[in-house]
């Protein structure tokens, strides 16, 4: 084996790294290439609410029924919703939903509501669920709307009839609710609050 003087080791070394340096890398990509990659646009979603269930069931003078939705493409972009609730196209009761926000929070959710069916005569009725988020210019915005038809026989015939339920208890899960008729109240008590407040810094 013939000895390599110092010079030849040398050379071979340059040789050696002169040649892995023209192997391709991430780096040395082409350029074209590079301004390719970089002009790439993740498509955003669309925010849609999607009611999945509507279920209805009869117990003597009671409706439940129990509605189950899904935020798109998650809750945290959601932060306020409404959801009216009407029977044989008359409108019952607008519900506004906070959807609460936590780790355990899931993208579904599901809200419950206990009519009062008294004086509602007997047979098909229809109930119809819209969901939307409202703006402060009243207008509706990723409105979806669902319905469903059931047959109701009252436990006993009523001597009065009415046109339309009345809603005893509304819970929901994942979710702070408040109707319009208990909104209502809470308005009335904070206006006696700030007249009674009112008064005070009269009196003194």
């Amino acid at each position: 084996m013939v000895k390599q003087t110092k010079s030849q080791r040398l050379r071979e070394k340059v040789r050696i790294e002169a040649k892995n340096s023209k192997q391709t890398t991430l780096g040395s990509l082409p350029e074209a290439h590079k301004t390719e990659t970089k002009n790439v646009i993740v498509p955003e979603q669309k925010k849609q609410i999607e009611i999945t269930e509507i279920t209805t069931s009869t117990r003597e003078d009671e409706l439940s029924l129990k509605i189950a939705f899904r935020l798109v493409p998650s809750r945290i972009f959601f932060s306020r919703l409404t959801s009216d609730l009407c029977f044989d196209e008359q409108k019952i009761d607008s519900l506004h939903l906070r959807v609460l926000q936590g780790p355990l929070a899931t993208d579904c959710s599901e809200f419950c509501s206990v009519l009062d069916m008294t004086g509602i005569p007997e047979g098909k009725h229809t109930l119809r669920i819209e969901i939307y988020e409202l703006w402060e210019s009243n207008e509706k915005l990723t409105a979806t709307s669902k319905e469903v038809i059931f047959d109701y026989v009252p436990v006993k015939r009523e001597d009065r009839l009415i046109r339309i339920p009345i809603m005893k208890s509304v819970a929901g899960a994942d979710l702070d609710i408040i109707s319009d008729a208990q909104k209502s109240i809470y308005r009335e008590i904070e206006e006696e609050m700030k007249r009674d407040s009112e008064g005070r810094v009269d009196h003194w």
